[in-house]
């Protein structure tokens, strides 16, 4: 896969990739980034010394990645104080290095060697950075979500029995003793079918029923995350932060293939910043915040393998966007704690409940919206819109915000035939929306 970059704008934080096929670029790239959009961080795959040079001087900050062949020699001091001296010491401070990635999705590699001396090399890296005086950088190496031995039911998740106390234990221990993140690959895009299409791209579903915990997920993205803490909690390590290392969705895969197309690419990409960005968490983890990687940045238009493997990029070669992703600077739209609209969106269209819709339902839109990166505070008791009290307001309020949050296309005020969108503002008092 290629290089991720973050964004932060008013709460908001996603974060994109940047692979060395675009050296020649890497000044210009450094540029637009922080010039033209709201991504504040920039994973590499790599550490290649013209890209980590070219975002010196901004306040873009860097991921960086070990090759996995690194791994072996980083696991003796000699060798991570030599990787240190080459990959990081000639570029910080001036370039923001704020994370360096031991390899990647090494438990997947079946490589034991490598496996078994990831740990190790993690440990021997971290020290190499103290020892150097770079205290702040923090070591992980991201995960695919195969370590899981089952997920169906998230709350039920554990880890694959093999890794979990030889390598996962002591690599959950490092993560809590250096305050670093363990980092995963979520990517709803590999396990929808037609069936489970809408609930992987953020789209108006039924949902899926956990029935251990009572809970219904509305995205595959929240069951997802919430499949690794419960793996993580299950031997103790629920207090571990999760960085979400890589996600996405391409816009062209093989002909006839359902659910790809840059339509589909923006709904999953602006439903992820919403959700990000909301600081609302998953159901296991309320209020948790993710530190999230958006893969990729361009194109690769060599890689080999299937269309889709191609066709991941945000961006053209000459920044013009693939589709209306929601990153660009003066773009963002915020649903304020007061219920507000900040930035973006077009003016003088609401999106309202029909007139004779059952309260079951409103109920539902109501409880959809608020979990699909809506900020639902205001209608909470004591919010600026929680008057007047009762389920039409409280729908009006959320089927709106979800429609403005998801650019206000006439689909996304559809709401089953039950929402409609207006020319005249529904808004009254301190609710402003």
């Amino acid at each position: 896969m290629a290089p991720l970059a973050p964004l932060q704008k008013m709460g908001l934080r996603a974060l994109l990739l940047l692979s060395s096929a675009v050296v020649a670029l890497s000044i210009g790239v450094a540029s637009f980034l922080e010039t033209k959009t709201d991504i504040d961080r920039v994973k590499l795959f790599d550490a290649n010394p013209d890209i980590i040079r070219a975002f010196a001087n901004t306040a873009i900050s860097l991921t960086i990645s070990t090759t996995n062949g690194d791994i072996p020699n980083l696991v003796s001091r000699e060798g991570a104080a030599a990787w240190v001296a080459n990959h990081v010491a000639p570029f910080y401070p001036a370039t923001k290095i704020g994370m360096v990635l031991v390899g990647n999705e090494i438990l997947m590699s079946g490589d034991n060697n490598l496996i078994y001396k990831l740990v190790p090399a993690m440990r021997s890296l971290h020290n190499a950075l103290i020892a150097a005086g770079f205290r702040q950088i923090r070591v992980s190496t991201p995960h695919y979500l195969g370590i899981l031995a089952n997920s169906e039911q998230p709350s039920t998740a554990r880890f694959r029995y093999g890794w979990q106390k030889s390598v996962l234990i002591p690599m959950l221990n490092f993560h809590r003793a250096t305050k670093s993140p363990f980092v995963v690959n979520p990517y709803p895009y590999f396990n929808y079918n037609p069936q489970t299409l809408n609930y992987a791209n953020f789209r108006r579903n039924s949902g899926i029923f956990d029935k251990y915990t009572k809970i219904r997920y509305t995205n595959m993205l929240d069951a997802q995350l919430d499949a690794i803490y419960s793996a993580m909690k299950r031997i103790g390590y629920g207090d571990v932060q999760i960085v979400i290392g890589e996600t996405g969705w391409p816009t062209q895969a093989e002909p006839g293939q359902v659910g790809v197309s840059p339509d589909y690419a923006a709904s999953y990409v602006n439903g992820l910043i919403n959700k990000v960005s909301s600081g609302r968490g998953t159901p296991l983890m309320p209020g948790r915040k993710f530190e999230t990687y958006i893969f990729a940045l361009f194109n690769e238009n060599l890689k080999p393998g299937p269309i889709a493997e191609r066709n991941w990029g945000l961006f053209r070669p000459d920044f013009t966007p693939m589709y209306n992703a929601r990153i660009m600077k003066g773009q963002v739209q915020v649903v304020g704690r007061r219920g507000g609209m900040r930035r973006g969106g077009r003016r003088g269209s609401w999106c309202v409940p029909r007139a004779g819709v059952s309260p079951a339902v409103l109920q539902n839109n109501i409880n959809y919206a608020c979990s699909n990166g809506v900020d639902c505070h205001a209608i909470q008791a004591g919010g600026a819109c929680f008057a007047p009290n009762n389920l039409q307001a409280h729908a009006a309020y959320a089927m709106n915000a979800y429609y403005r949050t998801h650019g206000q296309q006439p689909s996304t005020c559809n709401f089953a035939g039950t929402g409609f969108v207006t020319p005249r503002n529904p808004s009254r008092g301190l609710c402003r929306f």
